[in-house]
């Protein structure tokens, strides 16, 4: 049990907040409604082996780096908490579950897994080489209401896409502001991240430009769901949550980091999929 308590702290389970809510949303927006209890079922556990495996293949892959970090240096794989040999059992488990889970959805999911598999995996690599690492966890993430639609439909359409896009810059813009911490160590150790290449400032007007574009695509997800009030009520509150996420933070000024990163973003995605689901369910 301790053992347990280890990992899920240290792949952050209750980080999971920031895309099961998505998937959802992506599930009910592709059954017009609530789809069956057995979807639910198999989405959550596919989102839940995706989002253990990744975390748990970013730790191993990271741990040298980790533990040259004064901020990650006490991860459980650097501190000795946890075995490499336990860590990869996990994320090898974790993989299964997620092809399991997808061979149950639908066999297009099962098809489409591996390029989930692909940008999971490639996402702990992308800081030795690009200052893109944030726009691959933003597809990473993206594809999960994509995914959920095609669990449930079997097939593509213009709405999960616009919808995963709008998740991407959303996350890409709000591990910008997260990479920020750790600019001076980056550049010691010759990592990449916007922060890193194009200094503190510029890093959080991106993070901006990007929090601008997401809501334009939420908003244009309504239009092609033909989605009614309640659901713009729900991309209003978004749009409030991330003015106020960069208000916390500055250049100068980085100790309300974890409001503007965890709680703000945490708070947006369940809002809007409440709103969401309000809005399908009482008025359809």
């Amino acid at each position: 049990m301790h053992k347990l308590k280890v990992f899920f702290e240290m792949i952050k389970f209750e980080h999971t907040i920031f895309a099961l809510p998505f998937a959802y949303l992506g599930a009910f927006l592709a059954a017009h409604g609530v789809p069956s209890m057995l979807k639910l079922f198999w989405i959550t556990l596919a989102m839940i082996g995706a989002r253990t495996a990744a975390m748990s293949l970013n730790r191993l892959i990271d741990r040298h780096i980790d533990a040259r970090n004064p901020r990650t240096a006490r991860r459980a794989l650097p501190a000795g908490q946890l075995r490499v040999a336990e860590v990869t059992l996990y994320t090898i488990l974790s993989f299964l579950l997620l092809g399991f889970s997808a061979y149950k959805l639908n066999i297009l999911a099962l098809f489409l897994m591996p390029i989930a598999v692909f940008f999971l995996v490639l996402y702990s690599y992308t800081k030795r080489f690009t200052w893109a690492c944030h726009f691959v966890l933003g597809i990473s993430l993206g594809l999960a209401p994509a995914g959920a639609w095609i669990g449930v439909t079997g097939h593509w359409a213009l709405a999960p896409v616009l919808l995963g896009l709008g998740v991407m810059t959303w996350v890409a813009g709000f591990d910008v502001v997260y990479a920020c911490q750790d600019v001076e160590f980056d550049r010691r150790e010759g990592l990449n991240s916007i922060p890193a290449i194009f200094g503190l400032r510029r890093g959080l007007e991106i993070s901006a430009f990007l929090h601008t574009i997401a809501p334009i695509f939420f908003i244009f997800v309504g239009v092609v769901m033909s989605m009614g009030w309640l659901y713009y009520v729900g991309v209003g509150i978004a749009i409030v949550l991330l003015f106020r996420q960069h208000r916390l933070v500055s250049a100068d000024d980085f100790s309300k980091i974890g409001v503007a990163f965890f709680d703000l973003n945490g708070y947006l995605s369940i809002l809007l999929f409440v709103f969401s689901i309000m809005d399908l369910i009482l008025l359809r």
